[in-house]
């Protein structure tokens, strides 16, 4: 490149690398794939389509207007305080995401796991098991004997991302039951005084 002359921004550096711009070019252009994909796979507006609920199934249940936003926080939290868990306790995770989370699960790369406090660790597990608790106590006192238990039900869309958008309505009572439960254990809303 001539001394004097300015570079137009995304183009190429000689060796190749991108240049800042096109870096910030490329990552709006992935944003706007995921988005369309959304769109289409999810039949929603440009609009609806960036709501991060779709991102994943617990969030399309609340997008849909199946759960509440309470008992849609309640899920994510029994999610995080799982996933610390499996994570504290050297645990592989439920779902891995990614070809470098399936070589971390194996072992194969990056396979140190860091020592834990064991005060840590301890208030990981209380968290956990009042969470498990909480949800076998939902099972027992369900609304109908019709359906799934909401403890499998709620792990499965929270932990597994199974879909549950045409899950029969006796589920989504469950669903919202188990949730329910989980609002009142980490004192979520209105009712969980």
């Amino acid at each position: 490149m001539a001394r004097g002359r300015k570079r137009k921004a995304g183009r190429r550096h000689p060796c190749g690398k991108l240049a800042p711009a096109s870096v910030g070019e490329t990552q709006r252009e992935v944003v706007a794939t995921a988005l369309e994909a959304r769109q289409r796979h999810y039949g929603v507006t440009e609009r609806q389509a960036k709501d991060d609920r779709l991102g994943t199934a617990l969030g399309r249940v609340a997008f849909a207007g199946k759960i509440t936003a309470d008992q849609y926080a309640a899920g994510e939290m029994y999610g995080e305080i799982m996933a610390r868990n499996r994570a504290v306790m050297g645990l592989p995770m439920d779902q891995p995401r990614s070809v470098t989370a399936l070589l971390i699960n194996e072992g194969i790369f990056g396979g140190s796991a860091p020592d834990h406090d064991p005060d840590l660790v301890e208030k990981v597990r209380r968290r956990a098991a009042a969470a498990i608790m909480m949800l076998r106590t939902a099972d027992h006192d369900a609304p109908g004997t019709i359906g799934r238990k909401p403890s499998v039900l709620v792990h499965a869309v929270v932990c597994h991302e199974v879909e549950a958008s045409s899950w029969p309505a006796a589920d989504l009572i469950n669903l919202g039951h188990g949730l329910d439960a989980l609002c009142r254990l980490f004192r979520i809303g209105s009712d969980s005084s």
